[in-house]
């Protein structure tokens, strides 16, 4: 598993740390976990619940590209963990373990324990095991595979959303792109604003609890997480579905930071901003009570911003229903 840039996160320098010492010391826990066999072997060995489909998924963080140099350790540990832990609530799994593997430049004692603390205390609440990984120096680059399981036939895809079914945003969009503007000097925040809405881009919440009680039901057709921006993730709904939408920029909920910022951000931000994290589904008006319910029972906001139409395409209108027009787009890492 893991090691870091040459004294780049102010931590200290390792002598002598091995790759084995370093993951014992590390990344190796006592306690039993769900694997049958965990770390320290050429495999883990994994036991899902019988019957139960599993559910995987990878994600790579790059230096300078996901976060940048100097990152915080401890949040970027918990980060790392939580963008996969969105792809499993954005198919309503119950995560079940996962595996890291980190390249980096130098191992440094002070940085290793911090962004283990992040990335256990997330994992913890999750009751996800580390079950494997590897680590190797090179450039710093982060990369996460997460196990879930599911019940056959409750996955929430992203190719199941109806004509009539209305979309619905978890929690609140925005704060986290209206953060990177402002470390790029794009746009002006006070201290305390920008140390607000950067929590939103430096430690983000998986919706877990929300998705599985979406696809517990199941009560959704359909759902994303909303990493690359609104309107890129919908669109690969949209063209899985073969389906178009009409989306209610004005409906879609603004962090709190970026409420109080002009009409503009407002909808740009919440439409196409990045990194939030949140959860894109569709469901049939009639289970909107139950949308609702499942909302209540995981402590979790949700807005429903417009609908599935059967037209393709997608119509952006404001609060009156007045069509808009505005070049957006989502992130492409090749764009």
């Amino acid at each position: 598993m893991p090691a870091s840039g040459a004294g780049r996160h102010g931590g200290t320098i390792a002598a002598m740390l091995s790759e084995f010492d370093l993951i014992k010391q590390y990344f190796q826990r006592a306690r039993p976990g769900r694997a049958a066999l965990g770390i320290g072997d050429d495999c883990a060995l994994l036991a899902p619940t019988p019957g139960m489909q599993l559910a995987v998924s990878s994600d790579m963080l790059v230096e300078d590209r996901h976060f940048f140099a100097g990152a915080d350790a401890r949040m970027l540990g918990h980060k790392c963990l939580a963008v996969n832990l969105s792809d499993l609530a954005a198919m309503g799994a119950r995560p079940l373990g996962f595996t890291l593997a980190l390249a980096l430049p130098a191992a440094e004692r002070d940085w290793l324990a911090a962004f283990s603390a992040g990335l256990f205390a997330l994992a913890d609440a999750h009751e996800c095991e580390l079950v494997g990984g590897d680590t190797t120096k090179g450039p710093f680059n982060i990369c996460i595979t997460i196990f879930g399981e599911i019940a056959p036939g409750h996955a929430l895809r992203r190719g199941a959303a109806r004509a009539g079914d209305d979309i619905w945003i978890s929690g609140s969009l925005g704060d986290a792109r209206l953060a990177l503007e402002c470390y790029w000097d794009k746009y002006p925040l006070d201290v305390a604003a920008l140390e607000q809405a950067g929590t939103r881009m430096h430690l983000p919440t998986p919706r877990v609890e929300l998705g599985q009680a979406l696809a517990a039901g199941p009560i959704a057709h359909a759902a994303i997480d909303i990493s690359d921006g609104l309107v890129g993730d919908l669109g690969h709904i949209l063209a899985a579905s073969r389906v178009g939408a009409t989306l209610d920029v004005d409906a879609l909920p603004a962090g709190p930071v970026l409420a109080a910022q002009p009409q503009e951000w407002r909808r740009r931000f919440c439409a196409a901003g990045g990194d939030d994290y949140e959860l894109c589904f569709t469901a049939p008006p009639q289970r909107r009570a139950a949308v609702e319910q499942a909302a209540r029972a995981s402590a979790t906001p949700v807005t429903r911003v417009g609908r599935i139409d059967a037209e393709p395409g997608l119509r952006l209108v404001d609060g009156n229903g007045a069509a808009l027009t505005m070049a957006l787009a989502g992130f492409d890492h090749f764009a």
